[in-house]
């Protein structure tokens, strides 16, 4: 389909679009007014890691296309728990707590996104702001009806609890109403028309839209993007060492700046379109690149993503960095540092607390099979014990590289 909306050539060009309810309407509409649209983030922590960056950059694109973006902070839903793709319930967090996420994850946003009173300017809401003042019988009169259970029990986020065997409580059960709710709750009092999420939210994102429909007789629209994975099949933002965290005070600026410098040659193309404005020009050209030159395509991205996410000088800082510690064999100024306890470490921690090794088992693993170093030397002995004396450089395989400092 040739779509008339800059919005949905932009989307389409970049590789964003997985699913959308009416393409036709959405390009029209959007090719004549401005076209608010939202994504809803849970403040399950003081930081989103990597895997959301995707839903931050659409509603960036969003922007970029003349259109407002609207961050919807999950203040009601974190209560409950989106049950989709978990076996567990979410661990219940007070007031006080969600409240301190909010406040830090839109420090992120803040990045990305300008906020203001504009027309086109992003907005932050939360949603406990209508949840919490709902009550319940006025919820089952007026939401409820609308929703069979029966159908409820074909989405994924219940399907396959159950198939898995695993205890789904009848509060994580209401999410779906909530978050159609939320949509429904947007569209009347805000002129939301858009829903975008993972393909994974397409089941939310139409409860929404016929919610909106049946309550209200209101048009609204939905869009998904592709389920990101890395090019070997690993779960965008996930690592040995942990999640890929947004904010600075959850990973430093070189950790960030080095998970995008190793990215597997495959995605480099993609992660380029997704997660950076580079022209799709000056993108086709680095993807051509081969052998060794693909590491400048690498280091283009590594600064791209970092520049937007932890700014200039964090990104020129990590990169300065990286070319101390790789080019010159030297300890560059960013490089993660662990201070070593007076009467040394063993090498086993040394590689868990400075974050190389999710584990102590991984640790004598990565040192048996060669992957550990001290001072650029290899070392196999697991039980090698790291003296306190002086300052250490430790390495992980050829990527991984810190300091112990006395």
């Amino acid at each position: 389909m040739t779509y008339q909306s800059s919005l949905l050539r932009l989307l389409d060009e970049r590789g964003y679009v997985h699913q959308m309810t009416d393409p036709a309407g959405l390009d029209a509409l959007a090719a004549r007014q401005v076209v608010p649209g939202y994504i809803g983030f849970d403040a399950t922590a003081p930081s989103l890691h990597v895997g959301s960056l995707v839903q931050i950059m659409l509603l960036r694109r969003l922007q970029q296309a003349g259109h407002k973006p609207v961050v919807l902070m999950g203040g009601g839903t974190t209560r409950i728990g989106d049950p989709t793709g978990r076996d567990e319930s979410r661990k219940m967090l007070s007031d006080a707590v969600i409240e301190a996420n909010i406040a830090s994850i839109r420090t992120i946003f803040e990045r990305f996104l300008t906020f203001g009173d504009g027309p086109t300017d992003a907005i932050m809401v939360n949603n406990h702001d209508w949840l919490g003042q709902l009550g319940y019988i006025q919820l089952l009169q007026e939401v409820g009806t609308h929703f069979t259970v029966n159908r409820m029990l074909t989405f994924d986020s219940v399907k396959l609890r159950l198939e898995r065997e695993q205890p789904m409580t009848f509060l994580e059960f209401n999410y779906m109403i909530l978050q159609g709710y939320d949509f429904r709750h947007l569209a009347k009092n805000d002129g939301v028309r858009l829903q975008m999420g993972g393909s994974d939210q397409w089941g939310n994102i139409v409860n929404g839209i016929e919610l909106s429909r049946r309550m209200d007789g209101t048009e609204v629209f939905g869009v998904t993007t592709p389920l990101l994975t890395t090019a070997d099949g690993a779960k965008m933002g996930k690592t040995a060492a942990g999640a890929v965290w947004l904010n600075d005070d959850a990973l430093p600026a070189y950790d960030f700046w080095q998970y995008w410098r190793n990215a597997d040659d495959r995605d480099v193309g993609k992660f380029l379109r997704l997660f950076t404005d580079l022209p799709l020009d000056e993108i086709a050209r680095l993807e051509t690149l081969e052998g060794a030159e693909i590491n400048q395509a690498k280091i283009v991205l590594a600064n791209e993503v970092t520049r937007l996410c932890r700014g200039e000088e964090a990104a020129a800082a990590a990169e300065a960095t990286a070319a101390a510690t790789f080019a010159g064999g030297g300890v560059g100024e960013d490089l993660p540092e662990l201070t070593l306890p007076g009467d040394g470490i063993s090498l086993v921690d040394a590689l868990v607390g400075i974050g190389f090794a999710a584990s102590r088992g991984e640790a004598k693993r990565l040192i048996t099979g060669g992957g550990a170093r001290l001072d650029g030397e290899s070392v196999t002995d697991e039980a090698h014990h790291i003296t306190g004396g002086s300052e250490v450089r430790i390495s992980a395989g050829k990527k991984k590289h810190g300091v112990l400092r006395p």
